[in-house]
């Protein structure tokens, strides 16, 4: 669930921030009482290294295995995952019935196109659309503090497969 490499070009341009997602999940933990551990600060760096949409499976896969430099049990990525989204780095959002991880902290408002045919999810940003939810929450006197959109469909490259399968099944 990558942004695709077509979908590169389009990617959002990162917000300016004060803190490294490193020092705001120290400042996050320092604030609950919870320990600095190696094991949370390699997930922060894992997770911050390259921007994807992923879910907790996803992450395990690409983690050391069990015995090796950097291990990390599954129920702590599970927990620190939690964590993550409490402390503002992470956004959580079910996609077909699993939970899926975007970058929250330091990247703009946006919203999503989810391919049904590929499963792709790619990120786009509309200024009319955020006019348009603005205005609609001042008719209903309603304070927006964040929206989630995702528009289920069909991608252009898969909607181009099913037309040249077509047209081969004629000849």
């Amino acid at each position: 669930m990558a942004v695709s490499s077509e979908d590169q070009s389009l990617e959002l341009e990162a917000v300016e921030v004060s803190q490294t997602p490193i020092e705001r999940f120290e400042e996050y933990l320092l604030s609950r009482g919870l320990r600095k551990t190696e094991q949370r600060r390699f997930l922060v760096e894992q997770v911050f290294s390259r921007h994807q949409h992923f879910d907790a499976d996803q992450l395990i896969d690409q983690l050391p295995r069990k015995g090796e430099d950097n291990y990390v049990s599954r129920p702590t990525v599970y927990r620190t995952l939690k964590e993550f989204v409490d402390a503002g780095l992470l956004r959580r959002f079910e996609l077909n019935g699993r939970s899926v991880y975007e970058h929250d902290y330091g990247y703009p408002e946006h919203d999503h196109f989810y391919c049904v045919k590929c499963h792709e999810l790619s990120e786009f940003q509309s200024e009319a659309l955020s006019q348009l939810r603005d205005e609609i929450a001042r008719q209903h006197r309603f304070r927006v503090r964040s929206h989630r959109l995702i528009i289920h469909g069909v991608c252009h490259a898969c909607s181009s497969r099913k037309h040249q399968r077509k047209r081969q099944d004629l000849v």
